[in-house]
This record gives C-alpha cells, sequence and structure tokens, in this order.
C-alpha cells in the first residue's frame, strides 16, 4: 500500500502499490518515529540545579584569599627556615673553632709550646740556599704563622709537608709559579674548609698580588691564597686600652703575643697564669679580604680602601691588634670610639652570626662572644696573664 497526501488540504488516503497518485497528490512515506537523546531523557547536571545556586568552582575572591594564606605561611615560615639553617651554619663554626681549640692543645704537648703570633728568622739561621728577598722586606724573613704551623695537628700532615718552615713564608721556595722564582708545591695553594666559617658569603676576595708586587710580582697576575675566616690575637691596640683605663700603648701578651718577635718565640701554657680557660685562642675575623663593616661591605671610597690583603690562613698578619672602635660610619672603619665586636673586620671580632662573634680559649672551649660584651671582660680574656678577674661567663 502507498500513502497519498493531498497537497492541498493535507489529507492522506492509502492506495495499493500498483496504483499511483492522482494529481495533485504525492507519494508520501512516513518515517520511523525518532527516538528521544539521552540528553533529553537525561538532562546534564548543570541543567538540573535548582534555580539560583551558582556553578561550582573558586571564584576570584576565594582564590585571592587562599593566596594571601599562603603568602602569609610563607611569609610566618621563612624567618623559622632561615634561622634554623643559620643555626646549623653557627654550629659548623663552633666545631671548626673547637678543631682549632684541640690542634693547639696538641701542639703544645708535643712540642712543649706553641708559636707566637709571628717569628722573625736572622740571616745566620736561614737555610741554604739564601731567601733572595730576605733583605728586601721584612716579611721575607718569617715563616708561617700559627694557623699554618697547626696543619699537622688538623689531619693535614700531607699538606703541612709543602711548606719549610725553616725558612719565609715569602720564599721561592715555598711559594708556587707565578710568584717571581717560585719552585714551591701548587698544593700549597688547596683551601682547608676547616678554616672557613659557613656563615661567611661565599666569593670573598683571595688575590695576593697586590701585595707581592713588592718582591717582583706583574700587576694584574691573579694569585689567589686559600682564606681562613678565624685568626690569633696579638693583644690590644692603644685605642682599645684608653677605654679600659689601662695605658694608651698596645698590648702584647695575648696567647700568641710576642713584645720581641726574633726572641720571644714561642709561649708554653704554664705561661698562661689567667688559666686556659680564661683565655681566648681565636677568634672570627670574617669575610676577608672583603673589608666589613656593620653587616655592610666597606665601599671602594673609604678611608684604606675597601679591600684587605691578610686572609690566607699561613700569613701571620692575619694576627690583630683589637682596636676601640667608634662604629659610626662606613667611611672610616678604623674611626676610634669604645665599640669592639661585629662593627668592623680589620682587627676585631667579626661574624655573619646575629649577636657576636664565635670565639675558642685555650682549653678548646667554644662560645659565642656577644656584641654586648663588656669592654673590660674582653680586655682581660685577650690577656694571659694580666691577672683580671673577669671571664666572660
Amino acid at each position: 500500500m502507498n500513502w497519498c497526501r493531498d497537497e492541498l488540504s493535507g489529507s492522506f488516503e492509502m492506495r495499493p502499490r500498483s496504483s499511483r497518485c492522482q494529481k495533485g497528490c504525492s507519494d508520501f512515506m512516513p518515517t520511523r518515529p525518532r527516538l528521544p537523546r539521552r540528553a533529553e531523557v537525561f538532562p546534564a547536571r548543570a541543567d538540573r540545579r535548582p534555580a539560583g545556586r551558582p556553578a561550582p568552582g573558586f571564584t576570584l575572591v576565594e582564590l585571592l584569599v587562599v593566596i594571601a594564606i599562603i603568602g602569609t605561611l610563607v611569609g610566618l615560615l621563612l624567618p623559622a627556615v632561615q634561622a634554623a639553617r643559620e643555626a646549623g651554619r653557627r654550629a659548623s663554626c663552633g666545631n671548626n673553632l673547637r678543631q682549632l681549640g684541640l690542634a693547639v692543645s696538641n701542639q703544645e704537648a708535643a712540642q712543649g709550646s706553641i708559636p707566637t703570633w709571628r717569628q722573625e728568622l736572622t740571616l745566620a739561621e736561614y737555610p741554604a740556599p739564601p731567601n733572595p728577598f730576605f733583605p728586601v722586606h721584612s716579611f721575607a724573613r718569617s715563616p708561617m704563622g700559627p694557623l699554618g704551623r697547626l696543619l699537622p695537628y688538623l689531619e693535614e700532615a700531607a699538606l703541612a709537608t709543602r711548606f719549610d718552615n725553616r725558612r719565609a713564608l715569602i720564599d721561592p721556595l715555598n711559594l708556587p709559579p707565578p710568584f717571581p722564582g717560585g719552585r714551591g708545591n701548587a698544593e700549597v695553594r688547596t683551601p682547608v674548609p676547616l678554616f672557613v666559617c659557613p656563615s661567611t658569603p661565599s666569593g670573598m676576595p683571595d688575590d695576593y698580588n697586590a701585595f707581592l708586587q713588592n718582591f717582583g710580582m706583574p700587576a694584574g697576575v691573579p694569585y689567589p691564597m686559600p682564606r681562613t675566616d678565624y685568626a690569633p690575637l696579638r693583644g690590644i691596640d692603644a685605642t682599645l686600652a684608653v677605654c679600659v683605663g689601662l695605658p694608651p700603648v698596645p698590648t702584647s701578651n695575648s696567647l700568641f703575643g710576642a713584645e720581641n718577635i726574633a726572641t720571644a718565640r714561642r709561649v708554653r701554657f704554664r705561661e698562661v697564669t689567667d688559666g686556659l680557660s680564661k683565655t681566648l685562642c681565636f677568634i672570627e675575623e670574617a669575610g676577608r679580604q672583603q673589608r666589613w663593616f656593620r653587616g655592610r661591605r666597606v665601599p671602594a671610597n673609604a678611608a684604606g680602601g675597601n679591600l684587605l690583603v691578610a686572609c690566607f690562613y699561613g700569613d701571620f698578619n692575619t694576627a690583630r691588634l683589637t682596636r676601640g672602635l667608634s662604629g659610626a660610619t662606613d667611611l672610616d672603619p678604623k674611626q676610634a670610639g669604645c665599640t669592639v665586636i661585629n662593627v668592623s673586620n680589620d682587627d676585631n671580632p667579626y661574624a655573619f652570626h646575629a649577636g657576636g662573634a664565635m670565639t675558642v680559649r685555650a682549653d678548646g672551649a667554644v662560645a659565642l662572644l656577644a656584641d654586648s660584651t663588656d669592654n673590660r671582660v674582653y680586655v682581660a680574656l685577650v690577656s694571659r696573664d694580666g691577672g683580671e678577674s673577669e671571664s666572660g661567663e
């Protein structure tokens, strides 16, 4: 059967399949009923939410609140993390100093005495071959200072053999090229991590070229030497002596002090009549060769410039006379006054720890010397035989 559709009335009429529709009608095949799509039967979740309810997700305000909370937590935790890291670095620094203190005790036990901060050799006792720079500069008559002489007692015996302490440090047989005529072993320029405080900023300058030009070193030829942040004490300067009522002259009665570097070359522990526990052995003078003043770098236009020379652990001139400082301006770091700790690293205890500088005493005890330490206490700790009652405890 066919269905015929009247095009005028729109009605349908069924006819046999063999007959054709009359004029004005057209064949019509009804389509199969369309099934509803799933989306029409089950509308999307968003379409089923009650009217007026907002779409799920973060609004801009909520996102900003979360970011603000995270920022606040980071701001609270970061100082704590930094403080924990610095505490670890300070502990490591103290351990370095403890090793130095124990090495001094072992040295005194093995040799019966310890070397003073500087010794000056005579021409008569100088071994052959002679040092060509001996008559040029007094520094070419002195061997390494106390820190360098401790190498055999710090598990650095192999490095210690690279130096001949019968000869001056400034000697072609002790210094390697490009020092003029240098025949020393290049290993003498090997850094010793024990001599560096972890709290000190990295990248501190260590070039001895400017000083070695006194001995014929060409300008512009780098000559780096391994740094140290620790230093022995020679005594106190006149600028500090007057602050504690002493005569305005330097002292030389520290643990490594000597009135005459040509004759007074050794110190025995029995000469430390103030007591080993009441006498400073090494202090921090961190950050050399860069000059520092109250936590910032000294500018190049400051009096004396912005660099120091003595930073090599074997350099006897790392030993200093502690000065009394005003702490008023970084353009004149050595301006006299009565402040001592953490003002300048030229001659005084200086460190990158909060509140003080690390020290070790002659008995191996390590302690942070606070910025607020009374000058009389500090002066008493420097002297080995001053008879003072202050101990800094």
